[in-house]
């Protein structure tokens, strides 16, 4: 597939290593030509100088040649004028980032007869995120698929915990272990399919395909005695700051916001009702202090220094709160910050993008596409055609393509649990996840 990217910043830089990384045609506008060099140098791709919405400029990206116009750039306006010149060149599929929320959820505009076919607000996507993982204590990561009727669960295995106590084939006489489906488990970095001979160790980050429904109560098994978090300190009072603490009030969830520039400050100050803002350094200790730090105390560091976020959870952490989580902008970062164990979670802006296009990638048989942002590989979901050879045969009994396994089936709007005795049926829904080597395998084994 031929894809054209609109902006070279981080958002834009990144979706052209994970496009490229998946052999797709990619094409690239930016006005910094140091950007520009920086990416041609790294990945075999087309860059062109210039403006997103210069129409000479999208002539010369040979525009009318693109299946996909993902437009990011930190002008909204600039992302909304470029996918109507996609929709005038007949370009089949158009995504825009907007950062105004108003923008987003304005009743004045249908983008769909802009031409806009997907329309994103980056920081809602991450904000919603780190939400769900807030009130949920114990959670690594979480995202949905199936509409929000299942959701893919990350935890982490911890000492004394009941995940040590056997195999995962032993594991499946508990209540909980039974209502889920382990997806993945990630040790030192290394990913693997968890099965029945599996056992766990500390440290391990597990994924797990479950209901949300059964969610509260697995984690409460899995972090025996697990209590909401007394306190919540948000380090970054821009949009997605003030975006998360305006979910948090809505939650009845208490909160500090951290800024450090005051007329910012202020303005959070104005717009909020019961968070409680400060004017300071996330880096500074005294601060911290403050803002009441402490035992049972989640710390976000979200501000757009990525070094500031990190510092700041390593001492919060080392004044005892009991999860940090930072917004990492940098892949390179990732696998260090994992390696050495600085935070509980990190959160990726950019792979909302990911995942808002891989749907248009995947094709029209794959019904949503998902990426983790810590487990490489990838979450399709499919449904089975009346005459595909899987019709009729009992999980055991498939021929997998690939490194993959059924992470959830979906029938007549129920969850099932993919048990090896369960017989699948034309019109089921599945969700499989596949290894990134595989994930191809996978998507061309539903194409007939």
């Amino acid at each position: 597939m031929r894809i054209l990217i609109i902006g070279a910043g981080n958002t834009g830089r990144n979706l052209a290593l994970k496009l490229c990384e998946m052999d797709h045609d990619v094409v690239i506008v930016d006005h910094d030509p140091e950007q520009l060099a920086a990416l041609d140098a790294q990945l075999d791709l087309m860059t062109v100088l210039g403006e997103g919405s210069s129409p000479e400029v999208l002539v010369k990206a040979e525009l009318s040649k693109a299946d996909l116009v993902v437009a990011v750039t930190s002008g909204d306006e600039v992302n909304i004028l470029a996918c109507q010149f996609a929709y005038a060149a007949g370009v089949a599929h158009k995504v825009a980032r907007v950062s105004n929320p108003a923008l987003a959820h304005s009743t004045l505009l249908d983008f769909k007869q802009l031409g806009v076919d997907l329309m994103i607000s980056q920081n809602e996507e991450v904000s919603r995120e780190i939400f769900d993982v807030l009130r949920n204590p114990g959670l690594t990561e979480l995202t949905e698929l199936l509409d929000g009727r299942l959701v893919i669960a990350g935890v982490r295995v911890k000492k004394g915990g009941p995940l040590l106590k056997g195999s995962l084939a032993e594991l499946h006489a508990e209540p909980m272990v039974s209502s889920a489906r382990f997806v993945a488990r990630v040790r030192d970095e290394h990913l693997s399919l968890p099965y029945g001979e599996t056992r766990f160790q500390v440290g391990d980050d597990l994924y797990v395909a479950i209901t949300p429904e059964h969610l509260p109560t697995f984690l409460d098994w899995v972090y025996p005695g697990r209590r909401a978090f007394g306190k919540t300190v948000l380090a970054g009072g821009g949009g997605l700051g003030l975006d998360l603490a305006h979910r948090m009030e809505a939650g009845r969830m208490p909160a500090v916001l951290l800024e450090r520039d005051a007329v910012r400050a202020g303005e959070c100050s104005e717009s909020l009702k019961s968070t409680l803002v400060l004017h300071g350094d996330a880096s500074d200790r005294e601060t911290l202090i403050n803002a009441g730090v402490g035992d049972n105390t989640a710390f976000v560091a979200i501000t757009g220094d990525e070094e500031l976020n990190i510092i700041g959870c390593m001492l919060a952490h080392k004044l005892g709160a009991t999860f940090t989580l930072a917004q990492v902008t940098k892949p390179d970062y990732v696998p260090v910050i994992r390696g050495l164990g600085l935070l509980d979670s990190v959160v990726s802006p950019h792979q909302c993008m990911v995942n808002a296009i891989l749907h248009f990638v995947r094709g029209q048989h794959v019904k949503a596409a998902v990426r983790l942002g810590r487990v490489p590989g990838e979450f399709l979901h499919v449904a089975i055609r009346k005459r595909h050879r899987w019709v009729g045969k009992p999980i055991y009994k498939v021929k997998m393509p690939g490194r993959c396994l059924i992470a959830s089936v979906c029938r007549d709007d129920q969850i099932h649990v993919p048990t090896g005795d369960l017989i699948l049926q034309a019109g089921d829904q599945l969700v499989m996840f596949a290894l990134p080597a595989d994930v191809d395998r996978v998507d061309n084994a539903f194409k007939s």
